[in-house]
């Protein structure tokens, strides 16, 4: 099982810039791929940004030029930096994660494919 935290969320103005942060907490042994999606009430969370297992970085075309995902060397925590931030990217944020292995050797809960999301955090963009 994978505990994922989500935090940093907040009010801003237009223009204004947040940091949110992503924390997996699971076996150590395990690297993880993490994306922020943003969700509005009853509807599909659309994904924003992610870093894959290369960490190479994605992002949705509305952020791109906006949003910079990063991820710690431990591969365990990423963050989303956010400028310029707009109305329209008010949302609930949240973060999805996948095991990995990355080393020679890793427990078989490393290789699951299994997705573990957060519970999010709100950012709200007023005009």
């Amino acid at each position: 099982q994978v505990l994922v935290t989500e935090s940093g969320g907040g009010s801003v103005q237009t223009g204004g810039s947040l940091r949110l942060s992503c924390e997996a907490s699971g076996d150590p042994a395990c690297d993880y791929t993490m994306n922020f999606y943003r969700q509005d009430p009853r509807k599909e969370p659309d994904f924003v940004a992610g870093v894959d297992s290369d960490g190479d970085p994605s992002y949705a075309e509305s952020v791109e030029g906006r949003f910079t995902i990063s991820q710690n060397s431990a591969k365990n925590t990423a963050y989303l930096q956010m400028t310029n931030l707009k109305p329209e990217d008010t949302a609930m944020y949240k973060c999805k994660v996948r095991p990995y292995c990355s080393r020679s050797w890793c427990p078989r809960r490393c290789y699951s494919g299994e997705n573990f999301w957060g519970l999010g955090t709100q950012v709200t963009v007023s005009s």
